[in-house]
């Protein structure tokens, strides 16, 4: 019985994880992100999965990044600068940095 529980709440688990992963890919397409980045490799824009590995274990990377959504930044990876989007709300911005730092 112990078991049968673990093994549907490790479900739960994974179907809530999943769930979240495509909203915030959902999110990140229709904040026009996809237009310029892809999970596994550069389009105009750095990986996501480049952007993870580059910041992991920065405690301030969260902050540092949904600022740089929000306003738009330049220089971090190249000259192409990265148009602000104060569009997206907060929370949909934290959505998606999460998500991205989150990939490996």
């Amino acid at each position: 019985m112990k078991l049968a529980l673990v093994t549907i709440a490790g479900a739960a688990l994974f179907a809530a994880g999943a769930a979240q992963a495509q909203s915030a890919e959902d999110l990140l397409k229709k904040s026009g992100c996809t237009a310029c980045h892809a999970n596994d490799k550069k389009v105009v824009g750095p990986a996501y999965k480049d952007v993870a590995a580059k910041y992991k274990g920065d405690a301030k990377a969260a902050a540092m990044l949904a600022d740089k959504v929000k306003k738009g930044g330049v220089g971090a990876w190249g000259q192409v600068p990265m148009p602000p989007h104060p569009q997206v709300s907060e929370a949909d911005i934290k959505t998606m940095v999460a998500y991205v730092l989150s990939l490996k």
